[in-house]
């Protein structure tokens, strides 16, 4: 699959909202990632190892998942289309974590090696701060959704979703969505149904 203009457009409109670019700084940028296309269920990063690439996600919807203590699959963040992604510390720092990427709907994604990446922030010292700046919103929107979910019971929690991550909601498999908000599919398709 090769790169098109339209991706490297996304790609440099979303990092240029950080940090003003200049067609060389454009140029260098695009030029260190290359075009991936998913299905669904694929897997961008399987977990239980380093991370060793960052995604811009063109098109489609990812989910960050790990296992938990009783051998269950959990759904931590869902990531859609015009958004980075990676495990942040790993990538950055090399260690091994049990977390993984996966596809919840089919997806076009720009991927950069962690030594491209190195080799970019060395040549675009800048580069750095956007990557800090995008992790540092990310948190900041994980805690947002985490607090805007407690203490509501799953009907409610499915209704706050709707409302909160209406362009996630009817685009992943139902069992996605039931792992995120803690709830069991069976139970998840009951409450659809009643309020729709």
């Amino acid at each position: 699959m090769e790169r098109t203009t339209t991706q490297e457009d996304a790609l440099i409109a979303y990092l240029s909202s950080f940090h003003p670019l200049t067609e060389e700084d454009s140029k260098a940028i695009v030029s260190v990632f290359y075009p991936k296309r998913l299905e669904e269920g694929d897997f961008l990063f399987k977990g239980n190892k380093v991370c060793k690439e960052l995604f811009f996600i063109v098109s489609g919807i990812v989910r960050i998942i790990s296992t938990n203590h009783k051998g269950d699959e959990v759904t931590y963040f869902f990531i859609g289309a015009g958004q980075i992604c990676t495990i942040l510390d790993s990538f950055l720092y090399e260690t091994i974590t049990d977390n993984a990427i996966q596809v919840s709907n089919n997806a076009e994604v720009l991927v950069i090696n962690v030594n491209n990446f190195k080799t970019l922030c060395k040549k675009l010292p800048f580069f750095t701060r956007i990557i800090d700046q995008i992790n540092q919103n990310r948190l900041l929107e994980k805690v947002r959704l985490k607090n805007a979910y407690s203490g509501l019971n799953a009907t409610e929690r499915y209704k706050q979703f709707l409302k909160l991550q209406a362009d996630i909601a009817y685009q992943v498999p139902l069992n996605h969505i039931a792992t995120y908000l803690n709830v069991t599919p069976q139970s998840l398709s009951r409450i659809r149904k009643a309020i729709l």
